[in-house]
């Protein structure tokens, strides 16, 4: 697949399919499509906030924006050694941000930034792409705060793409392509927008989760 070959209309038909494109390397223009054989999710009343991640917020004045600071959650995300987000990914996240079908949410530690997260949201789907700490449980937080305000505006499925031991201290599951193919049709046909509900505050977030470690 060559540079500049996935449009925004593109990426926002093949997430509804279930499938998602990736690059090798920043370096690298191609593009591939993945399809799981085994797919990462994270259920939105199932997210778990450790007894030191509570501390945390309880501790530092902490609040969450929507969109605010896009771009440098972009930049985060891809400013690593290793990432698959390339210049044509990054222009099309750009550009769907910019239609209104990618998102970013940000979490600050009073006035500075410490973390954040950002994906595509299709119906009452989320389509988790990448996060990004710039301090000890910065997206931690954010992953709290974005799961609690999907729960709130009506989404159903918050997909992880793919499963890591850090995702799993946090509650998400693994499921198979078939099981994760009917929640997606499912969730699709929710009419639920990321605008729908003003953000949560820590008192919110909290109150919501009572599961500890």
């Amino acid at each position: 697949m060559s540079f500049g070959a996935v449009s925004p209309q593109l990426m926002l038909h093949a997430y509804a399919q279930g499938i998602f494109p990736m690059a090798e390397n920043a370096e690298d223009h191609d593009l591939f499509w993945v399809d799981p054989k085994r797919r990462g999710i994270l259920p939105l009343d199932g997210f778990h906030i450790s007894r030191s991640l509570r501390r945390f917020l309880h501790g530092h004045k902490i609040t969450a924006t929507l969109n605010q600071a896009f771009d440098r959650v972009l930049q985060h995300c891809a400013d690593r050694e290793e990432t698959w987000i390339n210049p044509t990914l990054h222009a099309n996240y750009t550009a769907l941000n910019e239609m209104g079908c990618c998102h970013s949410l940000e979490v600050w530690d009073d006035g500075a930034l410490l973390g954040g997260v950002f994906g595509i949201a299709i119906g009452g789907v989320f389509c988790g792409e990448s996060m990004f700490s710039r301090r000890t449980n910065g997206s931690k937080a954010a992953l709290a705060f974005l799961t609690t305000h999907l729960r709130n505006c009506g989404f159903a499925l918050f997909d992880t793409q793919f499963i890591t031991d850090h995702l799993q201290t946090l509650g998400a599951l693994e499921i198979s392509r078939a099981q994760y193919r009917s929640r997606l049709a499912e969730a699709l046909a929710l009419p639920a927008t990321i605008t729908a509900q003003p953000l949560p505050d820590v008192h919110n977030v909290l109150q919501r989760r009572t599961q500890t470690s």
